[in-house]
């Protein structure tokens, strides 16, 4: 895969539903995270990004979440060029699981 790809909440549910390898970052505030999360989800910060990438599975699928989408493609990207090699931006964010839900 050269770059990430985009998952729609439905997807999403599928592979946690199929794929207990999945992972799931969260890049929103530490707050917004506390109010609420996909369950299973790791709150992805600047002060625990390093050592998630160390202690991660790279080969496994990774799907990264934000508040609407957008900023999570940036993150998604990056963890694509740090050696991820599944990696999906999670479309609508947060707010779009929230409204499945």
């Amino acid at each position: 895969m050269s770059a990430f790809q985009h998952l729609s909440v439905n997807q999403l549910i599928h592979m946690l539903e199929d794929n207990t390898e999945v992972q799931v970052v969260d890049i929103r505030d530490g707050a917004s995270f506390e109010a609420g999360q996909i369950p299973g989800s790791t709150n992805l910060n600047n002060e625990n990004l390093a050592r998630y990438i160390a202690e991660a599975d790279m080969d496994s699928p990774l799907v990264v979440v934000c508040y609407h989408g957008i900023s999570s493609q940036n993150a998604a990207q990056y963890l694509h060029e740090q050696g991820f090699d599944d990696v999906y931006s999670l479309d609508g964010g947060f707010q779009a699981w929230r409204e499945a839900h």
